[in-house]
């Protein structure tokens, strides 16, 4: 019985070995063909990611470009503008988005909310805009920076209550500054440099230290 039971293993082993001298290359073949295709796709969304970015380096958006958009395009256009400006942005707008279309962060500069305003060639935006966006950007969205725009015109009374609470708007005229001329956001508006901000934690701990 010992005898056999040796006999059994050895021819196990065996063909176990067998097995694996012809399943080799199979899986050799197989390993390789998927490192090839992680470096393929690794090295075509580096391309992707590069073509991109030079393409909103010297993005340039006309008026009547602008005027023909959809308002969805219209915020995916301003995400681009942010974008090619330096600034990390993605478009968030959608129903219920509370007055922001886009947002975007700078390392310098903080984070930005913009909520866009696509009109008819010649339309006004109000103050009321400027209310709700001055009641969401900060405690809502966290920003430190809230931007309005338009490719059409702000009221009187919009410009003046946005300059005194800081909301700052873009009207056709800036816009075209800004997307047609290249000129960047933080240059038009005259944004200054915003200091670290510690986190919440750090906020707390400190808190805490001191009444200690």
């Amino acid at each position: 019985m010992a005898l056999a039971a040796v006999t059994l293993v050895v021819r196990l082993a065996l063909t176990a070995r067998d097995a694996a001298v012809h399943v080799w290359p199979l899986w050799a073949g197989l390993t390789a063909g998927g490192v090839e295709y992680w470096l393929w796709r690794t090295l075509r969304c580096a391309r992707t990611q590069r073509a991109r970015a030079a393409m909103l380096a010297v993005l340039r958006i006309t008026l009547e470009e602008v005027d023909a958009m959809s308002d969805q395009d219209f915020e995916f256009a301003l995400r681009d503008l942010l974008t090619r400006d330096g600034w990390s942005a993605r478009q968030v707008g959608k129903q219920g988005d509370q007055a922001a279309d886009v947002i975007g962060h700078h390392r310098q500069r903080g984070r930005i909310v913009l909520q866009a305003k696509h009109t008819k060639v010649g339309g006004k935006v109000g103050s009321a805009v400027m209310y709700q966006v001055k009641g969401t950007a900060g405690p809502v969205h966290g920003a430190d920076i809230a931007v309005v725009v338009t490719n059409g015109f702000f009221t009187r009374d919009a410009k003046s209550w946005g300059e005194r609470h800081q909301v700052h708007w873009v009207d056709r005229d800036r816009l075209r500054t800004w997307a047609e001329h290249g000129t960047p956001l933080h240059d038009l508006l005259r944004l200054s440099q915003q200091p670290a901000r510690r986190s919440p934690r750090r906020r707390a701990l400190r808190t805490t230290s001191t009444a200690a």
